[in-house]
């Protein structure tokens, strides 16, 4: 049976890492848990760290944090929609928004629930996801300052996530430069510049985050201790929260070569042949593991060891060559995980979740 081990010391190490350099540089910041897909057991293990604001992007998993520990504060990391703002002002006590009318929804919700909902309004920097425009933001806020029971509490914005733009000392000028415009223009006071996601933290450690920069959102450095610049591990922290356990069910010497008609498989792709093989087979472990659980190409692994071969629904098929190791049927092969893999581990309901 396939598992998912999460090392809680080394979730540790990254938190306290993350914690005392954020400290040093006088930013606050959040844990993202959306990664976590609403697991009690890895939402507790992010709670006992110590975290006192934790970020998702599904208001389920938000509304688990605050049967937990009610005391956490809650923020919701996308525009809300309308069918969901009754739970969004329910167990968010903040939301990330864009859109005129979604906030003016929320103030009457939250008027209804006699609550103050906090707002984050996303400011458009080039990666055009979620974000008001720049020339458009004093106009934004203008119509949305004196709305009831709704405080804007931060400018954000989002980089990298979709078409890939890296944030820069100088996008992030101009978000602290909003802030001061408005402040001055409405004296208002605003608090937080929420400068982004994991994908930042490298200008902060290389001190090339602006002075007015004084949040962030974080999940995939902290699972993962990555510099999303070079895709490198960040020295002091580990990349080696996640690991992945699938057991050999099958081990057998086979071709090297598939006989018989080809057609496309169910994945629409079709076997090319080397002739150069025939006549030749390696060892070949099947893993209980499959496309419905993990995209291959997120798995990571000692290529010295074995080759990954291609995956069904349901199995996944290794090359071990001579099989060195003399691996055999009821072995667990262990495997790292990139991000998008953990976050289809950790959202298939047939992988079993373990802390260790």
């Amino acid at each position: 049976m396939a598992f998912l081990n999460l090392h809680k010391d080394n979730l540790h190490k990254n938190y306290q890492f993350l914690k005392g350099k954020f400290n040093e540089h006088g930013v606050a910041w959040g844990a993202v848990s959306k990664m976590l897909c609403g697991n009690e057991i890895y939402i507790r293990e992010l709670i006992d760290l110590g975290v006192d604001e934790i970020h998702d992007s599904r208001i389920s998993n938000l509304a688990k944090v605050k049967a937990i520990n009610p005391k956490i504060k809650t923020v919701y990391i996308k525009p809300p929609s309308k069918r969901n703002l009754a739970d969004v002002v329910t167990y968010a006590d903040v939301s990330l928004n864009s859109e005129l009318t979604t906030i003016r929804w929320i103030s009457e919700e939250a008027s209804r629930q006699d609550k103050l909902h906090q707002i984050i309004i996303m400011v458009e920097t080039g990666d055009l996801r979620e974000g008001v425009m720049g020339e458009d933001l004093v106009d934004f806020y203008a119509k949305i300052f004196r709305l009831p029971n709704v405080e804007v509490i931060g400018l954000g914005t989002n980089l990298n996530c979709l078409n890939g733009v890296m944030p820069s000392t100088d996008k992030l000028v101009q978000l602290s430069l909003y802030k001061q415009i408005i402040e001055l223009k409405f004296n208002k006071e605003i608090p937080w510049v929420s400068a982004g996601t994991s994908v930042t933290i490298p200008l902060m450690l290389n001190h090339q985050l602006p002075k007015g920069v004084n949040h962030f959102r974080v999940g995939e450095t902290l699972y993962f201790g990555a510099n999303l610049f070079d895709e490198s591990t960040i020295p002091g922290m580990n990349d080696s929260v996640f690991e992945l356990c699938t057991e050999i069910i099958e081990m057998q010497e086979k071709p090297l070569l598939p006989t018989g008609t080809l057609a496309a498989n169910p994945q629409g792709d079709t076997t090319k042949i080397d002739e150069s093989l025939y006549g030749q087979s390696s060892f070949r472990g099947i893993l209980d593991i499959g496309l419905l659980d993990v995209d291959p190409k997120y798995l990571i692994y000692d290529k010295d060891e074995f080759e990954v071969l291609g995956a069904s629904s349901d199995m996944l098929i290794l090359d071990l060559g001579k099989n060195h190791k003399n691996y055999k049927v009821g072995d667990l092969i262990r495997f790292k995980l990139k991000y998008m893999g953990a976050l289809a581990i950790l959202n298939s309901y047939y992988i079993e979740k373990r802390v260790i």
